[in-house]
């Protein structure tokens, strides 16, 4: 099926344009179920992860790249829409000054529990009311550096289909599985089947470089300043500890989960549990 004609916008009041910026509002991504990435890297990856956006915008003022030239192909194949508009259009609608000359509108992913396969990968990453944009998506890099499944977002949390998040995922939006719920659904869907709940605490704890990980490992921070509620820690089946030999008496809640997800990793592959 041959791509739509390619077109060129030069006015800010254009529709596609009012569109375009909507998806930086939380409220009209869920209403028309997608979402805005940018950046010829990042699309670069959504492609060679089997995604390809429904709308490719580009800017009219740009240096040629081969793998542009391959994100036209890909969304020319599928049916897609190619926009040509201005830098300074580009930049109202991702927001930023300097804009990529690049983006993408995808459709926004299967976020349900029901869509999460725990066997997939032996470690999977679990974020309580996690609040910041960035946080979340350094989550997505360091679930996608550690081979976990993805990242499953509890209660209150930023929303992982903002621009924001969705940059700072540098990409491994499209190669982790996300899904959102309540505890009160996640905790007995978890018991509903293998998964070892872990994380970091000072109730009961072991020291983190000694504990019994077992996969698959759902390991679970919580919200950036107030941390895990008690009764989410007392439903762990593992807490664990991390020395803080300085004045700090906490890690940033991302570089806790770093730190935990790299460990379990290592202990999975010496085969500890």
């Amino acid at each position: 099926m041959p791509g739509a004609p390619r077109r060129l916008i030069t006015g800010f009041s254009n529709p596609t344009v009012k569109f375009l910026r909507s998806l930086r509002d939380k409220k009209h991504r869920r209403r028309e179920g997608r979402f805005l990435a940018e950046g010829l890297r990042l699309l670069t990856d959504a492609r060679e992860s089997g995604f390809v956006p429904e709308m490719l915008v580009m800017a009219d003022r740009r240096d040629p790249h081969p793998l542009a030239d391959a994100l036209e192909q890909a969304v020319e194949s599928a049916g897609g829409t190619i926009v040509e508009t201005t830098p300074e259009i580009l930049s109202k609608i991702t927001g930023k000054d300097n804009p990529q000359a690049i983006a993408g509108v995808f459709r926004a992913f299967d976020t349900s529990l029901a869509a999460i396969e725990r066997d997939a990968a032996p470690i999977w990453l679990v974020a309580q009311a996690l609040r910041d944009p960035g946080n979340l998506g350094t989550m997505l890099r360091t679930g996608d550096a550690v081979g976990a499944g993805g990242l499953i977002l509890i209660d209150d949390c930023t929303d992982p289909f903002a621009v924001e998040a969705v940059r700072a995922s540098m990409g491994a939006i499209f190669t982790q599985r996300i899904a959102q719920a309540r505890w009160d659904e996640f905790l007995p869907w978890l018991r509903g089947g293998p998964g070892q709940l872990v994380a970091a605490s000072l109730r009961d704890a072991v020291p983190y470089r000694a504990a019994p990980y077992a996969a698959p490992c759902f390991i679970l921070v919580g919200n950036e300043s107030r941390g895990l509620p008690a009764d989410y820690e007392s439903a762990c089946d593992l807490r664990v500890t991390m020395p803080m030999r300085g004045r700090a008496d906490s890690l940033n809640a991302a570089v806790a989960g770093a730190v935990l997800a790299y460990e379990v990793l290592a202990s999975l592959e010496r085969g500890d549990s």
